[in-house]
């Protein structure tokens, strides 16, 4: 499970440095393609928020259960503000795809506080939550933890090598990217 965590880690941040990118072009006034960022703040809406975060939080509640001494839950609460920094952001590119005008300083403002936040929120978990998980939790509860995660696990609609229709503009885009 940590594995799959840590792998979509990786695809996380290839989209966050697209990203990055994307906003030091706006920056220095350059046009950028509205549609491939508004995708990938989808797809991480889709995938990131609906099964890797819930996942997440399977395994720590799980953890905070049955392994630790106390039960401060910081994985949660980073991912509602993720949820929120990602809703804002989605927000404002919405209404640029509708034509409406928006103060380029509030997009780029959301573009550094959403790519900021999320890569923070990664590193917290790299570097505290996984080697905790990884340390304290046996192979029975890597079994147990897994029954509880099948509901929210679903297969990454943009990474995996077969055929897919969703994110096709921006599988495309990244491949090109790359």
């Amino acid at each position: 499970m940590l594995k799959r965590l840590m792998h979509d880690h990786k695809h996380i941040a290839v989209l966050l440095n697209v990203l990055k990118n994307k906003q030091m072009k706006l920056f220095e006034g350059e046009a950028i393609n509205f549609s491939v960022v508004r995708d990938i703040v989808e797809y991480m809406q889709e995938y990131a928020e609906r099964s890797h975060h819930p996942v997440e939080d399977i395994i720590y509640a799980y953890y905070l259960a049955h392994k630790a001494n106390d039960d401060i839950d910081k994985l949660s609460g980073e991912h509602e503000t993720v949820i929120q920094a990602s809703a804002t952001l989605m927000n404002t590119l919405n209404l640029i795809l509708s034509d409406i005008v928006v103060a380029r300083e509030k997009l780029i403002a959301d573009f550094a506080e959403y790519v900021e936040l999320q890569e923070r929120h990664m590193e917290m978990e790299e570097r505290e939550i996984f080697p905790l998980l990884a340390k304290s939790l046996t192979e029975e509860d890597w079994l147990a933890i897994e029954k509880q995660c099948r509901q929210s696990l679903i297969d990454d609609p943009l990474f995996l090598d077969r055929e897919q229709q969703a994110f096709d503009e921006l599988r495309a885009y990244l491949t090109e990217f790359e």
